[in-house]
């Protein structure tokens, strides 16, 4: 065989090779914006494996106090896609959002599919109504922000219509990453599956006594699971209870016998002492909004463990 045919074959092959063995790279994945820990964990998962959201409420930092950062406002004018709960979670955001992310695509998770929504307790859950145990009645329509308990991801079933809402925005964003986030949705769906069952049979032995929280945050976890919270020192973290309704609440804590109250970790633990003051209730720590624990993929799993097993621990 002459050398130029010979040559031939193998340059070809070398090319092959060479394309084979260094694929194109992929296109960059869109700048995603994400508001607060618990929404930021799954988009996260939905993005293994492609890129990594950007958090505005890291730390131990509480969207109810939240001041926007530089830091923030460059990345929210550099966002193709911003993730939020909506105004009545994260009102600081509402203006900087119309102002600064006009260029990216903003995301209400409060009006994803699927997602149900309970009224917002105005007077605490020491009232004798049962408003907040019924759904809130076209809550995602409504201008009133205190309409309806925006903690929505508390309930394992709201973060599985998040994550269905998560994914289809990003596959509509970056259909080049589609597989990837459609099979990352698969697999986290099984997950909260999993942990759904597994917070049931954690609270179980516990769901019937009464306990008392910081504010009324929990009422996503407390209708999913029959937990029996019996009140709440403030409705809202944003004000703070005066001295009357911390004097009512220690005589409901001793009325109520044995229980807890809980803390949180953003706000005055003080309060808590003094409301437990006298009583034989235990104090213990729930954090609704992840401030203690490092944002990623896992955190959504480790939030609403903690809560399920301070709890238990609590209230055994």
């Amino acid at each position: 065989m002459p050398l130029a045919k010979a040559i031939l074959p193998l340059t070809t092959s070398l090319l092959l090779f060479g394309l084979f063995a260094n694929p194109a790279p992929a296109a960059d994945p869109p700048e995603v914006v994400v508001s607060i820990k618990p929404v930021h964990s799954l988009v996260a998962a939905i993005m293994q494996g492609v890129g990594a959201p950007d958090l505005i409420v890291d730390g131990a930092a509480s969207p109810h106090t939240y001041a926007l950062k530089p830091s923030n406002a460059r990345a929210l004018e550099g966002a193709k896609v911003v993730f939020w709960v909506g105004p009545g979670m994260e009102a600081f955001l509402e203006k900087p959002l119309s102002a600064l992310g006009s260029n990216a695509l903003v995301v209400e998770l409060d009006k994803a599919p699927g997602i149900t929504k309970l009224k917002f307790r105005q007077g605490g859950a020491f009232e004798a109504d049962n408003d907040g145990d019924e759904p809130a009645a076209d809550a995602a329509d409504s201008h009133d922000h205190g309409a309806f308990d925006t903690h929505l991801w508390l309930d394992p079933h709201n973060a599985k219509a998040m994550t269905a809402e998560i994914t289809t925005t990003l596959v509509a964003a970056d259909p080049a990453n589609a597989l990837t986030y459609e099979a990352n949705q698969k697999a986290l769906d099984d997950k909260l599956d999993a942990l759904d069952a597994e917070i049931a049979s954690t609270v179980a032995p516990v769901k019937d006594k009464p306990f008392v929280v910081f504010h009324d945050a929990y009422q996503y976890f407390e209708r999913r699971y029959g937990v029996h919270v019996a009140g709440s020192i403030t409705v809202s973290p944003e004000s703070m209870p005066g001295a009357q309704r911390v004097a009512e609440i220690h005589g409901k804590v001793a009325d109520l016998g044995a229980t807890c109250v809980f803390a949180e970790p953003q706000f005055e633990p003080k309060l808590v002492n003094v409301v437990i003051e006298g009583t034989s209730a235990k104090s213990g720590v729930l954090d609704p909004e992840a401030a203690t624990l490092p944002q990623g993929p896992d955190l959504y799993f480790n939030l609403m463990r903690g809560i399920a097993n301070s709890l238990k621990t609590c209230l055994s």
